[in-house]
């Protein structure tokens, strides 16, 4: 699921090469990671246990995220995505948690607190909170129904 996920935002991500019945099927698809991202956002706070660094359900939700990110990127897509039911509401709701998890534990969700010395970023969730804030702006993007909600 991880790699189909990565595929899937490698294409997305080139904008250029997108042909109009490609942007259809993604339009079309966004809906079903749309609602895989908001069932399962809640496995990325698992990995404030080191034991679950990688779990396949948070690198799931993580990818879903960077998926969703790039999708409302896209002006074609974001008005679809802007008007799902829940979504932005998951997210600031998620982005709420990490930030509480952070505060707990061993912040991972951000990488000036993941970097210790000189060792390189390798935690799958470094950067998970940038995420949710840039799908919280992008659903936000000329929506004043959502900035109101937030």
């Amino acid at each position: 699921r991880v790699t189909l996920l990565e595929l899937t935002l490698t294409k997305v991500s080139d904008k250029n090469s997108l042909t109009s019945e490609e942007m259809d099927v993604f339009v079309r698809h966004a809906d079903f990671l749309a609602v895989c991202f908001q069932e399962q956002c809640g496995a990325v706070l698992k990995l404030t246990a080191a034991a679950d660094a990688e779990d396949e359900e948070a690198l799931v939700a993580i990818r879903l995220l960077d998926v969703l990110c790039e999708m409302t990127s896209n002006n074609g897509q974001l008005e679809h995505l802007q008007a799902l039911p829940g979504l932005l509401e998951t997210a600031v709701d998620t982005l709420r948690l990490t930030h509480l998890a952070g505060k707990q534990a061993v912040n991972i969700f951000t990488a000036t607190h993941a970097v210790t010395g000189q060792e390189e970023i390798s935690h799958p969730a470094v950067g998970f909170k940038s995420h949710l804030i840039r799908l919280i702006g992008n659903l936000c993007y000329k929506n004043k129904a959502n900035q109101d909600k937030v």
